[in-house]
């Protein structure tokens, strides 16, 4: 639904967007994931149209950004980072004129109305926007970006100054608009793209350094799986009945518990699934098995290595 291909963006000799690629199919939820400055608005509004690259395109349903502005805007859905209210309007009035604005093409009150109940905000409608709480507000710039129901949305920072309960509500919206829409979703918060994104691009200094699914993340970056074991017995037994074991790359002892139990983990290949041969190597020995669970790397320690990777080849 959107292609990106070799985007580049520089203002003089500074380089904020380079060569990067990547696409989001229908129906995906894609997360755009960096620290600040790393290129991530940037590449929100070249790909909506509000600004230009300096090389490369962006096709939207395989329109071209610059070929069609007009018709790929029609099919895009956007919310930056701090939504494009006039707080002296009502809800409805806001919404109204930008059904206007955006020329929609589909019955105008009971579009509205539908938008408005599916973002729950149906009910302060004829509140001004200014008196709303931030969390509210937040919801009316979702609620403009859906007016036309367009295939594809782009939502930067959505949840940045909300309290943790907005945050949620926020979460649970793009989720369910995930269902029917392409959405692209840009943070540096990684809990919400772990809670919400089918795939995570991470961006860090212009330049795209991970492209993988949420849940392969922490793997891809360290290059091997990691199995955490609890285990009643000899640790000498232990260590020798799972170094023979196929693909176990590493065993590391963590700590001794009382009564005979330690803890270990074991890396192993990617491609791998060592859990039942660990099962039966530990059993054959007489051993107990009293907890066995994946142990790779958390998405934050992740996401720290991609970036300081990236940070340590520029210098």
């Amino acid at each position: 639904m959107v292609e990106v291909k070799n985007l580049t963006k520089c203002y003089g000799k500074t380089t904020v967007v380079d060569n990067i690629s990547f696409s989001a199919d229908s129906g995906e939820i894609l997360g755009f994931l960096g620290p600040n400055g790393a290129g991530k608005s940037t590449t929100m509004n070249i790909i909506t149209g509000y600004i230009s690259s300096t090389s490369g395109t962006v096709t939207v349903d395989g329109y071209d950004i610059l070929s069609n502005p007009r018709k790929v805007k029609s099919l895009i859905g956007y919310l930056p980072e701090i939504p494009p209210l006039y707080v002296d309007m009502t809800v409805r009035k806001y919404l109204e004129f930008m059904f206007d604005l955006k020329r929609v093409r589909l019955p105008k009150k009971e579009h509205i109305e539908e938008v408005m109940r599916l973002i729950k905000i149906d009910h302060v409608s004829e509140r001004l926007i200014k008196h709303l709480s931030k969390g509210y507000r937040q919801r009316v710039g979702f609620a403009q970006a859906l007016l036309g129901n367009p295939p594809v949305l782009i939502f930067d920072e959505p949840t940045v100054g909300l309290d943790p309960q907005q945050i949620i509500e926020i979460r649970n919206i793009i989720r369910s608009l995930g269902k029917k829409h392409t959405v692209i979703f840009s943070s540096h918060v990684l809990s919400e793209v772990s809670e919400i994104c089918d795939r995570i691009v991470v961006i860090s200094n212009g330049k795209i350094v991970s492209d993988t699914k949420t849940e392969n993340l922490a793997s891809s970056v360290s290059g091997e799986q990691k199995l955490s074991l609890e285990v009643e017995g000899s640790s000498g037994t232990v260590l020798d009945a799972l170094k023979v074991i196929p693909h176990v790359k590493k065993i590391r002892k963590k700590a001794d518990t009382k009564d005979g139990v330690s803890r270990y983990v074991v890396e192993y290949d990617l491609d791998a699934d060592i859990r039942r041969d660990v099962f039966r190597a530990l059993t054959a020995k007489g051993l107990v098995i009293l907890g066995m669970k994946n142990a790779d790397e958390t998405l934050e320690d992740s996401f720290l290595k991609l970036v300081s990777q990236d940070q340590t080849k520029e210098v």
